[in-house]
C-alpha cells in the first residue's frame, strides 16, 4: 500500500524543525505561578530548564526578593527524582542529601533589596524536574504561610439572570482552617470583584460576547486558594458570529498557529494583528499540545503560558509583569479574543512528532477525552479555548510510527471527546488526504465519527516532495489530477470525494492550503516531472521553504493542477499563490464545504497575502 509523502511535514507540523536542531528552546518548568500581592512570605523562587542536550542538562534558579525589607541570605531547597542529579553548580553552595538538593548564597549575591533578582545555575544529569521547592524554609511561589493551610477551591460558580450587559454568578463556599475573608471574582484570569458574600452581579458586559468566569477564596490570615471551575457565559443579543456549536454556522477561515513559532520564527500573536489577518480569519488552531501517557499534556510550558511579553511584542501594547497568573501564547490570545471577539480558538493535540501517543491513548477513550477536557478547560486559560482539534496522523496507518488501533479507534476517540466537550465546544480533527484505494481516508472509519465532529480539516498539502530525492518534480498541494502525476488520489479533488462518499458532509470538510512551498534542485526541466538530485535549499530545512521568502526568491512561472510552480537556476518548487489560492477557494464554494484552513500564519507575508485570499475567495 502506497503511503502519503513518508516524511510529510517533517519540519511544519510539529514542535522543532529538523534545521532548528541546533535552536535549543527553553522549556520553562515553573515550580510555582508568581506569587499574589498579599503573600505571606518575602521571596520566590523559580526554575527554568535553560536547555537539554540528552544526556544532561542546564538549570538556573532565580531568587526574588517580594517583600518590603532587604533579604540578607538565601537558601533554595528542592527534590529531583531518583536518577537526577546537579554535577555542577556556579553562584551558589549546592549540597545534597540523597534526592533532597540545598543551595545557599555565596557571599556576594546574598543580600537582596526590595524587588531585586539573583540567579544560579548548574548542569544535571538524568531527566527529572524539581518538586517540593522552599525557600528560606517557605513555599517558593510566595503562597505558603507556615502554619496555615490555604483554603479550598470554592464550588464552580453557576450564571444565571443573563442579559446583554450582565450575568449573575453564585458559587457554594470553599473552607479554610483559619476561615474564609472574601472572594475574588475573575473574568477571563483577571479580577474584576472581591465579594464577602457567594454571589456576584458583574454589568458592563458587551451583547453577544463569550466570558468566561472563575472564583478564588481569600482566608483570615490573606491566603488564596486554589480556583474554582470555570462557568462559560454568552450574553444575550449581538451577532453570534462562527461557532461554536454542532457545526460551523458560517464560513470558517481557519489558520494554525504554532507555539515553537514564537523561537527562531519569531511570529507572535501580535503578528496575527498587524498583517491584517485577525479580521479576516474566524478561528485558530494553536499547535500543538502533546499526547503522553494516554493523556493530553501541555506541548511547551514556556511558550504556552510563560514567557513574557515586553509592550512592544504584546497584543495591546501592555508589557507582561512577573506576578500576573498567566503569560506567554496564552495571555497573548486571550488579549487578541477581547480585540477580535469574533475569532474562536481551537487547541490542537499531536501533529507529525506527537501523534505516536494515540495509540495508548484511545485504549481508553472516555479517561483520554476526560484528561483532555482537564487541560483545555483549566481555570487558568479556560476562557481562552473554544474547543479542542485532533491532529492524529494517522490512525490505523503509518506517519512518523506506525499504529494498529484497528478502524474503529478514531470514532471512538471522536465520540468520546463530543460525548466530553458537550456541544457548546468545538470538537474538530485534522485528518489525511490520501485518497489512494485501500490507502490512509480508508484505514480509519472517518464517516463514522463524523457525527461527532464541527468539521475535518483536510490536509490537501504535502502530496509530493523532496523525500523522493531523485523526483520527479511534482506540485506539493495539486487540486485535481493531471497527466503524468506521480500517484493516483494524491490531490485534493479525490480526497473531497472519497469523505463525501464515506458520509462526511460537504459542509464539515475544510480545504487545506501549505503557506510554503516544496522544492527540488538539480533540475533542469521547467515543466513538472523532471528529475533532480536533491531537495533545495531552505531556510529552516531542506526542501521547504515559505511563500513570503518564494515569492521574491524563485517567483512562479507556471501552474500545473491548480497549483503554481517556479524554475529558476536549477531549483524547482510548488506552492500557491494569492492566484491559485483565490481559485481553489472558488472550487471549494462550488464544492459546498465548509470554508478552508491554513497551515500556518507565519508562511506569509508581513501584509497577509494569502489569509486576504482566502478571505475574499471564500466570501
Amino acid at each position: 500500500m502506497s503511503t502519503q509523502a513518508p516524511t510529510r511535514r517533517t519540519g511544519f507540523r510539529h514542535r522543532a524543525a529538523a534545521g532548528l536542531t541546533a535552536l535549543i528552546l527553553p522549556l520553562a518548568a515553573m515550580v510555582g505561578l508568581a506569587a499574589p500581592a498579599e503573600a505571606a512570605t518575602s521571596a520566590t523562587a523559580t526554575y527554568t530548564k535553560v536547555s537539554d542536550w540528552g544526556s544532561g542538562f542546564e538549570g538556573k534558579w532565580t531568587v526574588k526578593n517580594t517583600g518590603t525589607t532587604t533579604l540578607s541570605s538565601w537558601t533554595v531547597e528542592w527534590d529531583f527524582p531518583t536518577g537526577t542529579a546537579v554535577t555542577s553548580a556556579w553562584d551558589a553552595t549546592v549540597t545534597n542529601s540523597g534526592t533532597h538538593w540545598t543551595a545557599k548564597n555565596v557571599g556576594w549575591n546574598g543580600t537582596l533589596a526590595p524587588g531585586a533578582t539573583a540567579t544560579f545555575g548548574f548542569n544535571g544529569s538524568g531527566s527529572g524536574a524539581p518538586s517540593g521547592c522552599k525557600i528560606n524554609g517557605a513555599s517558593c511561589d510566595g503562597s505558603t504561610q507556615p502554619g496555615d493551610q490555604a483554603p479550598s477551591a470554592p464550588g464552580t460558580p453557576v450564571a444565571s439572570g443573563v442579559t446583554d450587559t450582565s450575568v449573575k454568578l453564585t458559587w457554594t463556599a470553599a473552607t479554610d482552617d483559619k476561615g474564609i475573608k472574601n472572594y475574588d471574582v475573575l473574568r477571563g484570569g483577571t479580577r474584576v470583584a472581591t465579594v464577602t458574600g457567594l454571589t456576584y452581579t458583574d454589568t458592563g458586559l458587551t451583547a453577544g460576547t463569550d466570558y468566561s468566569y472563575t472564583v478564588v477564596a481569600r482566608d483570615t490570615a490573606d491566603r488564596t486558594g486554589p480556583a474554582s471551575g470555570a462557568v462559560k457565559v454568552r450574553t444575550t443579543g449581538g451577532d453570534p458570529g462562527p461557532g461554536p456549536g454542532p457545526g460551523p454556522s458560517s464560513t470558517v477561515k481557519l489558520g494554525y498557529f504554532t507555539n515553537w513559532g514564537v523561537y527562531g520564527r519569531n511570529y507572535h500573536v501580535k503578528n496575527i494583528v498587524t498583517s491584517g489577518s485577525a479580521s479576516k480569519i474566524t478561528h485558530i488552531n494553536y499547535a500543538f499540545g502533546n499526547v503522553q501517557g494516554g493523556k493530553c499534556t501541555i506541548g511547551d510550558a514556556y511558550a504556552d503560558y510563560d514567557k513574557a511579553y515586553t509592550a512592544d511584542q504584546s497584543v495591546d501594547g501592555k508589557a507582561d509583569t512577573w506576578d500576573q497568573p498567566l503569560r506567554g501564547n496564552f495571555n497573548q490570545l486571550r488579549k487578541l479574543k477581547a480585540q477580535y471577539p469574533h475569532i474562536k480558538v481551537l487547541w490542537s493535540f499531536g501533529g507529525w512528532t506527537w501523534s505516536g501517543g494515540f495509540g495508548q491513548a484511545v485504549q481508553n477513550p472516555t479517561a483520554f477525552a476526560q484528561s483532555c477536557y482537564d487541560l483545555v478547560e483549566d481555570p487558568r486559560w479556560a476562557d481562552v479555548f473554544d474547543g479542542i482539534d485532533l491532529d492524529w496522523e494517522y490512525p490505523n496507518a503509518c506517519g512518523l510510527s506506525c499504529d494498529t488501533s484497528g478502524p474503529a479507534a478514531f470514532k471512538n476517540m471522536m465520540q468520546a471527546m463530543r460525548a466530553k466537550f458537550g456541544t457548546n465546544n468545538l470538537v474538530t480533527a485534522a485528518v489525511t488526504a490520501d485518497a489512494s484505494a485501500g490507502g490512509k481516508i480508508d484505514a480509519a472509519d472517518y464517516g463514522g465519527a463524523a457525527p461527532y465532529i464541527d468539521w475535518y480539516n483536510v490536509m490537501t498539502y504535502d502530496f509530493f516532495g523532496a523525500w523522493a530525492a531523485k523526483g520527479p518534480t511534482a506540485p506539493h498541494s495539486p487540486l485535481t489530477s493531471y497527466p503524468g502525476i506521480p500517484q493516483a488520489g494524491f490531490n485534493s479533488a479525490e480526497a473531497i470525494a472519497k469523505f463525501k462518499a464515506k458520509g462526511v458532509p460537504a459542509k464539515k470538510l475544510l480545504l487545506g492550503i501549505g503557506f510554503y512551498g516544496r522544492g527540488w534542485t538539480g533540475v533542469t526541466q521547467s515543466a513538472p516531472g523532471g528529475t533532480a538530485t536533491g531537495p533545495a535549499a531552505g531556510t529552516y530545512e531542506q526542501g521547504i521553504e515559505d511563500y513570503k521568502v518564494l515569492r521574491n526568491s524563485c517567483p512562479a512561472n507556471g501552474t500545473v493542477a491548480g497549483t503554481a510552480y517556479a524554475h529558476c537556476g536549477t531549483n524547482w518548487w510548488s506552492y500557491d499563490t494569492p492566484a491559485t489560492v483565490t481559485s481553489k477557494m472558488g472550487w471549494a464554494k462550488n464544492q459546498g464545504l465548509g470554508g478552508a484552513f491554513f497551515w500556518e500564519f507565519s508562511g506569509d507575508t508581513g501584509n497577509g497575502e494569502l489569509v486576504g485570499a482566502i478571505n475574499s475567495g471564500l466570501s
